[in-house]
């Protein structure tokens, strides 16, 4: 039985493979943009306007909607962040109240901040660092704040670093890159984690979050493929035919390299840099595995070999 969905943030990266996956089912798909500069959306209906300031538009937006997916958000401009982010979300569900059949927003595990060397599950304490990652756990506690209040029917789910075909995020090609032309070395010893998950199973458990009964109001969710570092680049440099790196440097140099030259333009190494290759953090999907059913339908190591086979092609 088809349904009517709304999705705020449809133009986005996460947005438009939702949008294109609920037309493909066959739902009325409605999507809400600031302007339609870019065309629209193939199968679906484009509402122009904004979270912060058009509220009449919001409240025809959500009328007679079964599911709405709360996906917009600013994440680069940190001027906007509490507008779009917190007053957008508080906006968005003062037009909802009485008018939609479940809320299902797209969060982040950013909102757990750093926890170096922990496995974080979804009750993990709250610890966001920087203006991004705190205002998403604004927004995510007036969502459970109506759920618990007003008996809103809501569903949160924080996926870890999104990637797959057109991501606006470049960070992984420039591994990739540096895997084949020989540059890339480990910092510090053994153990680091890598945590991503590919954008098709990030639809595939919004959309659950949007169907399966939930055992509770206010469920959050962590999706989360997670591998170790050095097999992640194993297989980075297995798929691009090259050896398969071996350097490490010890982690005390790495940091007094960062204090000597950190400043100097395209300097290779920074503290986000030795942070990402040193993290041991592991981001757990197993209560949205028990609970929904949910399975990664795209391996990391496959949704990998594609980008890598993206990357191959681009060096043609």
């Amino acid at each position: 039985m088809s349904k009517v969905v709304a999705i705020t943030g449809g133009t986005g990266f996460v947005g438009r493979h939702l949008v294109s996956r609920h037309v493909a089912l066959g739902d009325e798909v409605r999507y809400l943009t600031r302007s339609l500069d870019g065309g629209a959306l193939p199968g679906a209906i484009p509402y122009v306007g904004d979270l912060v300031s058009d509220r009449e538009i919001l409240e025809s937006f959500v009328e007679g909607v079964d599911v709405l997916y709360h996906c917009a958000a600013e994440l680069l401009d940190s001027s906007r962040m509490e507008a779009t982010n917190v007053i957008g979300t508080r906006n968005l569900l003062l037009a909802s109240q009485n008018k939609i059949g479940r809320w299902v927003q797209l969060s982040s595990v950013g909102v757990y901040g750093l926890a170096p060397g922990c496995n974080i599950y979804e009750d993990s304490p709250l610890n966001p660092g920087n203006p991004y990652e705190k205002s998403k756990a604004q927004a995510d506690s007036l969502v459970l704040d109506a759920a618990k209040r007003a008996g809103l029917q809501a569903v949160i789910l924080r996926p870890s670093n999104i990637y797959g075909q057109d991501m606006p995020n470049k960070s992984l090609f420039q591994l990739i890159r540096m895997i084949d032309k020989g540059f890339f070395f480990y910092i510090g010893p053994p153990g680091a984690y890598v945590n991503y998950v590919h954008v098709e199973n990030v639809v595939d458990a919004l959309v659950m979050c949007g169907k399966r009964k939930i055992p509770q109001n206010g469920r959050v969710y962590i999706i989360s493929d997670n591998l170790p570092l050095d097999t992640f680049v194993e297989c980075i440099a297995k798929f691009l035919g090259q050896p398969e790196p071996k350097f490490r440097m010890p982690l005390i140099l790495a940091k007094m390299a960062v204090s000597l030259c950190g400043g100097i333009p395209n300097f290779p190494l920074s503290k986000r840099r030795i942070m990402a290759l040193t993290d041991r953090t592991v981001y757990s999907s197993r209560r949205i595995t028990k609970e929904l059913g949910f399975n990664h339908r795209i391996s990391l190591k496959e949704g990998i070999a594609s980008l890598v086979e993206e990357y191959m092609r681009g060096q043609r």
